[in-house]
């Protein structure tokens, strides 16, 4: 693999990484091809979608088409066309730390995606409540800025919903709507210090070039408090893991919002706007809401209950090396393997439990590469006696957040994080 400068490209922790932030050159990262098109990509309209094997995940009405003709996409489970959900096979977790950007999941909200972005016309264009409205060319934003890079898990909030009981509605997601990647880009405090951002300003709103179908389809815009949008971590990202975005996952920018849900992780970044008041469009004030209470868990037909925006997300643990059904050997050791992440801080503890949780005992953990990445785990396995048994996992995080021993509910079906098990047979 190449990164944007042309040399080598090496994940975070790989004696031949640099160690330091990388400054794509404007050639690979404009040019490149020049116009970026999903159907020149497919050579096909971008749509039209053949499966080339059937997956069966783990709940009702759980079969998938494994497909492998999306642009710049090796094969995902296909959850819809247009607009995309494409999901990862978990498999994917336990080859890296590191999502790679052909096998990162898809999910967009709007089903007008454009199809053709010319690098050289785009503009990502900052106002409202600023000195000087400003538009910026990604020319602009590579050369103009001091680069920043961070690790970060990309988690739609609504992963794992399929495993939700009752059956709530929306994406039927097993639990591969979330990835993990080195963003680079620029910043967005530097970016709103370039407009200057007026006193009274309150939020900062995103809006991507995505479109409805109908005209009367509320843009997909999101808003962050104007301190957490200038927490120095809040990022405009333009390229992932050393490569450019893929088009599918927000190319040529998309906001990165380390420790919150996908949700405002807007793609196709086009607007910026400063508020000096609330932001009452439709998917803040009437998408995306959760229940105020811990691990927003409610009773199934429970009323009355204070509702907030979406924000953090909690801490998860989960296996990636064994399934459920996994026959293994008595007497013979096993390295169980995992992955985990603290949510919106850093991981704390992992511990493993073979005896359906009557007891735990410490995991090894992988290379850090920040409070918000994925951590892989390990931890040996001998069973001693036939028969099956169950494995759990289970995560706490900086912030004293410990995945709970049951499920939580809600009638949107978010920020599912129970402690995971597996069973398996030993002979």
């Amino acid at each position: 693999m190449r990164d944007l400068r042309g040399g080598p490209w090496f994940p975070i922790g790989h004696p031949g990484h640099r160690g330091t932030p990388f400054r794509p050159s404007r050639r690979r990262l404009l040019a490149h091809a020049g116009r970026i098109g999903l159907s020149g990509l497919l050579g096909a309209p971008a749509w039209n979608v053949r499966a080339a094997t059937l997956v069966e995940l783990r709940f009702a009405n759980g079969r998938r088409e494994l497909v492998t003709n999306f642009p710049q996409k090796g094969a995902m489970l296909l959850l819809r066309t247009r607009p995309a959900l494409l999901e990862t096979p978990f498999e994917v977790f336990d080859q890296s730390v590191f999502t790679p950007n052909d096998r990162f999941y898809v999910r967009w909200h709007l089903a007008d995606i454009p199809e053709v972005i010319d690098p050289g016309t785009f503009r990502l264009n900052i106002g409202g409540h600023v000195r000087q409205a400003v538009s910026l060319t990604l020319d602009d934003l590579v050369r103009g800025f001091e680069p920043f890079e961070i690790a970060a898990v990309n988690q739609c909030s609504g992963n794992s919903r399929g495993f939700f009981s009752p059956r709530v509605a929306g994406g039927q997601w097993s639990n591969g709507a979330m990835g993990n990647a080195r963003w680079t880009g620029v910043r967005l405090r530097d970016v709103l210090d370039r407009a200057g951002v007026k006193a009274g300003a309150l939020q900062v709103r995103f809006n991507g070039l995505d479109t409805g179908v109908l005209p009367q389809t509320p843009n997909f815009m999101k808003s962050l408090a104007v301190d957490h949008a200038r927490d120095g971590e809040v990022m405009i990202a333009y390229a992932m893991n050393g490569e450019r975005l893929p088009l599918l996952n927000g190319y040529p920018l998309r906001m990165v919002v380390p420790g919150w849900y996908a949700t405002y992780w807007v793609k196709m970044l086009s607007d910026v706007t400063v508020l000096d008041k609330p932001d009452d469009n439709y998917w803040m004030a009437k998408a995306y809401l959760i229940p105020d209470t811990p691990f927003a868990d409610i009773s199934p037909g429970q009323k009355g209950v204070r509702t907030v925006p979406i924000n953090r997300m909690v801490p998860r643990s989960f296996f990636s090396n064994i399934q459920d059904g996994a026959v293994l050997k008595t007497g013979q050791t096993t390295t169980v393997r995992g992955i985990a992440f603290g949510g919106d801080a850093g991981l704390k503890e992992v511990l493993f439990s073979s005896d359906a949780g009557s007891s735990w005992q410490p995991v090894r953990l992988g290379a850090d590469h920040g409070k918000y990445g994925f951590r892989q785990w390990e931890a040996p396995w001998r069973p001693s006696s036939q028969g099956p048994h169950k494995l759990m996992v289970k995560a706490s995080n900086t912030a004293g957040i410990a995945q709970p021993d049951h499920a939580n509910w809600n009638g949107g079906g978010y920020m599912r994080n129970v402690i995971e098990s597996v069973s398996v047979q030993a002979t």
